[in-house]
């Protein structure tokens, strides 16, 4: 792995600003702690413009390179927290209870920290580097608000890529692919209204919680006999909610979960059967269902071009075993997908070694990897601009 040494130096500092935004979680838009932080460093890295409030609390610093060109690429790092209570003895581990920097985030601003300072003191690249601060990815759509904000528009960027930890992959080693890379996160909460009775008497009611069973178990058949077997789609239905007590059959139940598909006609056809088998299944039994489905983050589709150009930019940078251009994809959510859909770009993956899984109460970012990020990131950037 071929690590600058200007950039090697910096990882004390990096982790530094790690540790600190672990210490200091804070969930979706309300990460006014973080984005202050973040601008603030920005500004003594000598940005050429730093710009906070972009998307409520999203950061923007702008760094011109040396030599003109008018390429502008984009490079976002998310910035928030989860719900989560921390389960490590670290000495760094959370100060606030019940949030917990579970996914990495506090490693991803950390690592474009990194970039973003050596940039500024190099210059030694062309055209402009946009350096993208975003909040509320765990589930509060920030990259759309970012883009809703006019934020591929107000700096011109051309390009935009984003990066994410992935443990159980070797430290600093990178995976990508062409296409879609994660899902699309859709929600539904089913409301089912049938008739209470005693449990004793249960020819006398309408139960909820049998015909609740009955869907459950009967969405599984979207993925096992409605999609094409070589389409992925998930239905997992997370929350079952009914009843009061152990000889009351309840007049209703509620059921939630989420569906995940790659391609938007699967994501068509999830949806359709999905209402098809809830309402028929209910309906056989005599109940009445309300239904809320919801679409969430579309999925994460890497551009074929660009994601070529990043995968020989990680292989000149780390050689070619520590790159994977063909990693399969992934069912979870991501809502650098808005960003994706509006200018071309790549979601890449890097290595976080052997540590707990993302979003784990014992999950904590291998600041090993700082180098590593600040490096691709860096190089991304002086390719991606370069006239």
């Amino acid at each position: 792995m071929a690590i600058d040494p200007k950039i090697m130096a910096l990882k004390e500092e990096a982790t530094r600003w790690r540790r600190d935004f672990h210490e200091n979680p804070e969930l979706l838009y309300d990460v006014h702690r973080t984005a202050a932080s973040v601008a603030e460093k920005l500004r003594a890295f000598g940005c050429d413009e730093v710009v906070e409030g972009i998307g409520q609390t999203g950061v923007v610093g702008v760094i011109h390179g040396r030599r003109a060109s008018s390429k502008v690429v984009g490079l976002r790092a998310d910035m928030d927290a989860l719900p989560i209570e921390e389960e490590t003895n670290l000495p760094h581990r959370s100060k606030v209870a019940g949030k917990m920097h579970a996914c990495g985030h506090d490693g991803h601003t950390a690592m474009l920290l990194g970039a973003a300072k050596h940039l500024a003191a190099t210059r030694d690249f062309d055209g402009t580097a946009i350096m993208i601060f975003q909040p509320a990815e765990e589930g509060g759509a920030g990259g759309k608000a970012m883009v809703d904000d006019g934020l591929m528009e107000r700096w011109g960027i051309q390009e935009v890529y984003g990066m994410h930890n992935m443990p159980g992959m070797p430290p600093g080693h990178i995976a990508l692919r062409p296409g879609p890379i994660m899902a699309a996160a859709d929600q539904f909460t089913v409301q089912i209204e049938g008739k209470g009775a005693h449990a004793a008497a249960p020819h006398l009611g309408i139960d909820p919680v049998v015909i609740g069973a009955q869907i459950i178990n009967a969405l599984q058949t979207i993925a096992s006999r409605n999609a094409d077997p070589l389409k992925s789609v998930v239905v997992s239905t997370t929350m079952f909610h009914a009843g009061t007590a152990f000889n009351i059959i309840p007049s209703r139940a509620t059921l939630t979960g989420t569906v995940r598909t790659l391609e938007a006609a699967m994501r068509d056809l999830a949806e359709e059967r999905f209402r098809a088998i809830v309402e028929g299944t209910a309906r056989m039994h005599g109940a009445e269902v309300t239904i809320t489905y919801s679409r969430g983050y579309p999925a994460t589709v890497n551009h074929e071009r660009e994601t070529g150009l990043a995968t020989e930019i990680a292989r000149a940078t780390f050689g070619d075993a520590a790159v994977d251009d063909n990693v399969a994809p992934m069912m979870g959510g991501e809502d650098f997908s808005y960003m994706l859909e509006a200018r071309p770009g790549a979601y890449i993956f890097i290595g976080n070694g052997d540590t707990a899984g993302l979003h784990h109460p014992a999950y904590d970012f291998n600041d090993d990897v700082l180098p590593a990020g600040i490096q691709i990131w860096t190089e991304i950037a002086k390719a991606r601009t370069a006239a």
